[in-house]
């Protein structure tokens, strides 16, 4: 039976910009009826364990605590509206992104803060069914209905979603670079495949992406009648949201 699966792409909560986005995120879940969502994670953005900051004095303000608060108060909007249904959940993933994989690094740089900062804070196991970690300080790979969904360290270039075919030979869906590409390939055999790089789901710009950000999408993807890695693709942009659900 095909699928209707939402895909969420880099949320990146920060406690220095507002979580509302999530309100009409939650709400929009509840109208999708989807049978799966996917966080493909950078869902805590955790500026306070950034590498690029260590040293100066921008770094001095920032706050662990408050960064994961961001986060958990941004799960709680997002899911709130379908967990007071009383309907069945949809089926729940998420992935560690590269800014979630702040915290081993600094445990590796830094072991007194064991016991201090830790993965368990993000509290992901409250939320999602299915949580995909790092595998020997590499991204997280999972199959879903014959999709491969992969998170950090994606392809990239001119045209990363025709590149994503080329390399896996399967229908992937990436995060990570923040900006929106999609492609599809049919063979002479009848097999269709799709590679899609999933923007992100910011209304700000981070402060170190520069004019780069200018090039981001926000929003979120619909993949509608998802059977054996074929799928009807939807893009849903933020502001879109914002203007039905704010």
């Amino acid at each position: 039976m095909s699928k209707r699966i939402v895909v969420v792409p880099d949320p990146h909560s920060h406690w220095e910009h507002s979580n509302a986005r999530f309100d009409w995120l939650g709400k929009f879940l509840v109208d999708m009826k989807a049978d799966i969502v996917v966080n493909l994670g950078d869902h805590f953005d955790v500026p306070s364990l950034s590498e690029f900051d260590k040293g100066k004095r921008s770094f001095v303000s920032k706050n662990y605590r408050k960064d994961i608060d961001a986060g958990l108060d941004a799960h709680e909007r997002m899911w709130g509206p379908t967990k007071r249904q009383k309907k069945k959940r949809p089926e729940s993933w998420v992935f560690e992104g590269n800014h979630e994989h702040r915290i081993e690094r600094a445990l590796d740089s830094t072991p007194q803060l064991e016991g201090t900062i830790g993965f368990n804070d993000f509290d992901f196991d409250r939320y999602y069914d299915h949580v995909v970690r790092y595998t020997g300080g590499t991204p997280g790979i999972a199959e879903i209905c014959g999709i491969t969904g992969v998170s950090g360290r994606p392809v990239s270039g001119e045209r990363p979603a025709h590149m994503l075919i080329n390399k896996y030979g399967a229908s992937c869906v990436q995060g990570h670079t923040h900006i929106l590409d999609y492609a599809t390939r049919k063979s002479p055999f009848g097999k269709i495949v799709h590679g899609a790089v999933l923007g992100c789901y910011q209304d700000y710009i981070n402060d170190w992406a520069g004019n780069i950000g200018n090039m981001w999408r926000g929003g979120v993807a619909v993949l509608d009648n998802v059977e054996d890695g074929n799928f009807d693709f939807r893009w849903v942009g933020i502001d879109s949201l914002k203007k039905e659900y704010a």
